[in-house]
């Protein structure tokens, strides 16, 4: 019944870790975690706007309409209970 076609089983799945982040030029990056659906929750509802999370301190941040000076958006804080997991 080992079927090859199947999506990623949970053990080829590399393990969630504490702080994420999208952008590539983070040193939180990690670009393996992102092969496959992640999902972000917080405070028990789901985010789809999340830029980077910390579970041990529990918060996200969420780009805003403003952007810096270089033309990346500006992130809001959003504190509260933090979750991460696969799709």
């Amino acid at each position: 019944m080992n079927d090859t076609n199947t999506p990623a089983s949970p053990a080829a799945q590399p393990a969630l870790p504490d702080r994420l982040s999208v952008n590539p030029r983070s040193p939180h990056h990690v670009a393996e975690i992102f092969e496959h659906d992640i999902g972000i929750r917080v405070n028990g509802k789901e985010r789809f706007d999340v830029e980077e999370y910390c579970i041990s301190e529990g918060w996200v941040k969420i780009p805003s309409k403003s952007l810096d000076r270089r033309g990346q958006p500006l992130l809001l804080t959003v504190k509260g209970t933090v979750e991460a997991f696969y799709r």
